[in-house]
Formats: structure tokens, C-alpha cells, sequence
């Protein structure tokens, strides 16, 4: 029997139904850790997927450490490539495919393959898993990198993707991979896909801006700044990326992309004076020049969001850095640079 679902619009329940069971692929990196938490705390069982063994990661480690005690969760140490995905996918109300290989600067070159691998043959298979096992939702994480350059506006859904990196290749290839899954006849799992802007927060992935800019606070070392400053970013607070991604579990949908945004854009100079702001400490820098697949600009259009989704970010920019600082100073050795 298909298991019942809660209605969940931008964080808040309208209804007496529940997600039950759900799985999540990637559940021991930032956004599917921080995800598998909050669907825990609604009273959800997850069975969270992750190639990367806590034992042998302190990432992951550090990202499930929270998780792994609670009764409701279940952890399952494999990559996608190598698991009989519809016994996992059996009984799931919703799958949230959180994984992948992420990254603009490192998809150049030789790693392409596991990007490959990674962000579209495992979308695939699990595609299949779902379809075979009835899944209702399958809540894919794409990116705004799948946007390229964009125009000299907020970036809408149905603008033409010329992605700049092989990164937003695979990421829009996942995108196109599964909304065909959901548009066959006959298919009885819709998709819904989530394109993130700039997701930051605490746990947040080490090579991102905001956690080296906070990092060359907490140091004193200087951070490589791409660019002059100038360039801008929509950056999206975890909580409310989290609260877009359970809507889009129950959201009306059968094939649909949808933005998640932080609501507004700010340069990398701004990110650096909220920094000064928040830490206490100018923040030293060397300047490097801009980076083959990085883009000036990335800014959501939300229109979609909030009508399909009823999602609108909640979380400013200094109110999420400053969440981010305080969780950066509780880390292991984080005090001993004052």
C-alpha cells in the first residue's frame, strides 16, 4: 500500500498525512545531512545512502554524527553504482537524490568521469529503481550552474541552460534524465528538481566561499579570492534550501525544475565586510583571477518557488553567517588561532 503523505509547503505541515519512509542518496554531505535531520525531527523514517564511510571520513563522520543514534535512521555505506537500488526504493513515500560529485573548478580534466558517473549514470539507475518500485517522488538536487551566464536578470526556469563548466553539464543532464522518466507513459514516479543556489551554513563544504572566507577569520591565513570582488552570488541559508526540498517532496507536480534561492544577490566584497563584521577581524585575502566555469552573476527568480512550493527564504545573509561563525568556532581546534 502506497505509504501516506504530508502535505509540507516552504516548512510547515497543512495536513494530517505524513512522509513515513523516504530515502536519501548523499545523506552524509551538507544539504542531505542537514535534510535527514529535519525529516527525522517530523517523525519520518530515512534510509540514507553515502559511498563515504564515517570510519574512514571525518566529513561524513562529522555530518552524521547526530544521525546515526536516532532511531528512525538507517545507514547504508555503498555507492549507487553497486546497490540493488529497488530493494532500498521498495516501500519509499519519496527518494531525495542529494547525490553526486559537486563542484565547478575540479569537473576540468581528468575527474570528468567520476563527475560522469557520479551526477548521471547513478541518476539513472536510480530512475529505473524508482520507477520499478513505484516511488511517487523523486526530489533530484540540480544547480544554478546549469544556467551559464545567464541574463541581465533573476534566472528563470524556462531560460535556455548553456551551462560553462562540465559540472552543470552533468547537472543538467541529470535534470533532462529524469524529467524523461517522469513524462513516460504509464511512469508512476513525477519529479521534482531543485536547482540550489549557493547553499551555505554550518557543515557547509570546505571549498565553498563563505566557509573559506570564515576560515581565513578564524585563521588569519589569507583566502584566494577569484576576481575582484565584484562578481555575485545568491546565497541560499541550509534551513531554507531544506524547508524548499521537503515542500518539493508533496509539492503538485508531475515533471517540473524549480529555483532555490536565497531572494536576493550580494557581491564577494559584501560577504567580506559581513565577515569583518560578525568575526571582529578584517580578513586577509590574495586575489587570483577568475576561474574557467565560474560565472559574474547568479540570482533566482522565486516566482515558481512560491507558487509551486510556497517557498520563500526566510534567513538573511547576516543572520546565516553569523549561525555559520558560531558552529565554525564549536569545531574541534577552531580556538586554538585566537
Amino acid at each position: 500500500m502506497r505509504q501516506r503523505t504530508r502535505i509540507l509547503n516552504g516548512g510547515k505541515v497543512n495536513g494530517p498525512q505524513q512522509l513515513e519512509h523516504v530515502v536519501v542518496t548523499g545523506v552524509a554531505g551538507f544539504i542531505g545531512s542537514h535534510l535527514t535531520a529535519a525529516l527525522l525531527k517530523q517523525g519520518a523514517s530515512v534510509l540514507g545512502i553515502d559511498r563515504r564511510p564515517p570510519s574512514h571520513d571525518p566529513t561524513a563522520a562529522q555530518n552524521l554524527a547526530d544521525l546515526t543514534a536516532q532511531p528512525g535512521f538507517t545507514l547504508v555505506e555503498r555507492d549507487l553504482m553497486d546497490l540493488d537500488l529497488e530493494r532500498f526504493a521498495k516501500g519509499a513515500s519519496a527518494v531525495f537524490h542529494l547525490a553526486g560529485v559537486p563542484g565547478v573548478r575540479p569537473s576540468w580534466g581528468d575527474r570528468f568521469a567520476d563527475y560522469l558517473t557520479s551526477n548521471v549514470m547513478t541518476t539513472q539507475r536510480l530512475l529505473e529503481a524508482c520507477a520499478a518500485m513505484g516511488v511517487p517522488r523523486l526530489v533530484l538536487a540540480s544547480s544554478s550552474s546549469v544556467y551559464g551566464t545567464g541574463a541581465d536578470r533573476p534566472s528563470r526556469e524556462e531560460d535556455l541552460p548553456t551551462p560553462l563548466s562540465p559540472y552543470g553539464v552533468t547537472k543538467l543532464a541529470a535534470e533532462r534524465l529524469a524529467l524523461a522518466y517522469a513524462l513516460r507513459p504509464s511512469t508512476p514516479t513525477s519529479v521534482v528538481a531543485l536547482r540550489y543556489f549557493t547553499v551555505y551554513g554550518p557543515q557547509q563544504r570546505s571549498d565553498m566561499a563563505i566557509y573559506r572566507v570564515l576560515e581565513a577569520a578564524l585563521t588569519r591565513r589569507p583566502m584566494r579570492l577569484y576576481g575582484d570582488g565584484t562578481q555575485r552570488r545568491d546565497f541560499t541559508y541550509v534551513d531554507d534550501a531544506v524547508a524548499a526540498t521537503i515542500a518539493a517532496a508533496s509539492a503538485p507536480a508531475r515533471a517540473e525544475v524549480v529555483n532555490v534561492g536565497g531572494g536576493r544577490t550580494y557581491s564577494m566584497q559584501h560577504v567580506l565586510d559581513c565577515a569583518a563584521e560578525i568575526t571582529g577581524f578584517d580578513i586577509p585575502i590574495i586575489r587570483a583571477s577568475r576561474q574557467s566555469g565560474d560565472v559574474e552573476t547568479t540570482a533566482a527568480d522565486l516566482t515558481k518557488a512560491e507558487r509551486l512550493l510556497r517557498y520563500r527564504p526566510s534567513t538573511s545573509l547576516i543572520e546565516g553567517m553569523t549561525s555559520q561563525w558560531k558552529w565554525a568556532l564549536n569545531q574541534p581546534g577552531a580556538l586554538w588561532a585566537q
